[in-house]
């Protein structure tokens, strides 16, 4: 009989799985007052959301900090860092999916789900920034009577789909994936509303082999579409900087660089919230030290695959000998914007070598503290790389400083408002685990036996 895998508990029986994740929506009342409070502080903070958006769809981008030359500001920092925060939910789900990592499991549907939120996210940014939001349909090609279509070398084009398309796949695989749990909520469920309701999500699952069959084919192709996906948006967004006549905008690194930094911010945003669930639900058994242990593997991988784009960005500027490209990475590290560059150096490649110690990589504490850092490094590394560039334009007479409005901060701060409400409304309806899937690794690592 094969031993339990070690990222489980040894003495996790299987009808605890169920008990512990499918009753959460159901049997509510002992996480209720958290739950509220949670709940609350997030609407709180979509309030504010609503407010800086209206008054910047009522007054226009002007009430923005933008200016000539710095014309792109918080809207594109934005985006970018929360559309690299949805990434490692498809990686997590997908890409460990196809090269069947069973630890995934436990992570998978948390994962799934903050890539719904981060793509929500970043997808008001591209709408909001426009000059008429209301018009925004016309970056989709739909047939219209004027034969005006979409201008296919815009970036702005280029995000509509991108957005649109990494959502559609990731509702989806999120849906699908998400059927044999919904089935068993259902059939566990007592009060008629939650049968109703999860037996329409369930779509008449009935755990039949031809049921699994069809579900397990139909699963994997949609993992084969999402991880191209993870690749294909960043490399776009990065697209979109090559196309600016700003100096440090034209590197070639740049695809891969903003996939890997991606990726990176969003293993650091999957830690938070595993964190996070494991002690608002009481998770250890589900959410295990060796799940931290893993997830600082990656992290710490991906921040040096992160830190050789710094590396090789000056490297590029002093190896072309242009004088320009030159003065403008030396106002990187020493001029109005340096905080923003050595925050990231400091938050991104100092902090995470801690990760080289197993003990700190299975210490929540420390974990959750590395992982914001890495949070906020990222932003900061948006911010040196979007706001920088501009300050320092060919011509001297067009430097200026660039410096937020309160709206800008307004927005932003709102839109983990805009994250946290769907995301709780998740916690209190849905099952936040693959039950199934644990199971189904439980079982067959203990030679069959039912418990």
């Amino acid at each position: 009989m094969a031993d339990t895998p070690h990222f489980l508990r040894r003495d996790l029986p299987l009808g605890d799985v169920s008990a512990r994740v499918l009753d959460v929506p159901v049997h509510f009342n002992r996480y209720r007052r958290a739950w509220w409070g949670l709940f609350l502080c997030s609407c709180l903070l979509l309030g504010v959301f609503l407010a800086a958006a209206t008054v910047v769809l009522w007054n226009g981008v002007g009430v923005w900090g933008n200016n000539i030359p710095v014309n792109w500001g918080f809207a594109i920092i934005n985006y970018m860092w929360w559309l690299g925060i949805g990434h490692a939910g498809t990686f997590i789900s997908a890409l460990l999916l196809l090269l069947n990592r069973p630890w995934r499991n436990s992570l998978n549907r948390l994962a799934e789900l903050m890539t719904l939120m981060a793509v929500v996210c970043a997808g008001i940014y591209p709408i909001v920034h426009l000059g008429r939001p209301w018009l925004f349909f016309w970056t989709a090609p739909y047939p219209n009577t004027m034969e005006l279509w979409p201008q296919f070398k815009s970036p702005t084009a280029w995000d509509f789909f991108a957005v649109l398309g990494y959502l559609g796949v990731s509702l989806l695989f999120f849906f699908v994936g998400s059927i044999p749990d919904f089935a068993s909520a259902r059939d566990r469920a007592t009060k008629r509303h939650y049968q109703v309701f999860y037996g329409l999500l369930a779509l008449g699952w009935r755990g039949a082999s031809s049921h699994w069959s069809h579900w397990r084919r139909t699963y994997r192709f949609i993992a084969l579409l999402a991880v191209p996906l993870v690749f294909s948006v960043s490399s776009g967004y990065s697209f979109l900087l090559d196309l600016a006549p700003e100096t440090g905008w034209h590197s070639t690194v740049f695809p891969p660089y903003f996939v890997a930094g991606a990726v990176f911010s969003g293993f650091a945003m999957v830690i938070v919230i595993a964190l996070g669930l494991r002690r608002f639900f009481g998770w250890q058994n589900l959410i295990t030290d060796d799940h931290l242990n893993k997830l600082g593997l990656l992290l710490l991988a991906s921040a040096w695959m992160t830190g050789y784009g710094y590396i090789l960005e000056p490297f590029i500027a002093f190896y072309s000998g242009k004088e320009h490209e030159i003065l403008v990475t030396l106002n990187r590290m020493a001029g109005p914007t340096a905080w923003s560059f050595w925050l990231a150096i400091f938050f991104n490649l100092v902090v995470v070598q801690a990760l080289w110690w197993p003990t700190v990589r299975r210490n929540g504490r420390t974990m959750l503290a590395i992982a914001i850092g890495v949070l906020v490094g990222m932003w900061c590394e948006r911010y040196m790389l979007i706001v920088q560039p501009p300050t320092r334009d060919y011509l001297v007479s067009s430097w200026q400083p660039y410096s937020p409005s309160f709206w800008d901060w307004a927005l932003f701060v709102g839109t983990f408002g805009l994250f946290l409400v769907p995301f709780s409304l998740f916690m209190r309806f849905l099952p936040m685990v693959s039950t199934f899937e644990v199971k189904k690794v439980l079982h067959r690592y203990r030679g069959g036996a039912d418990e």
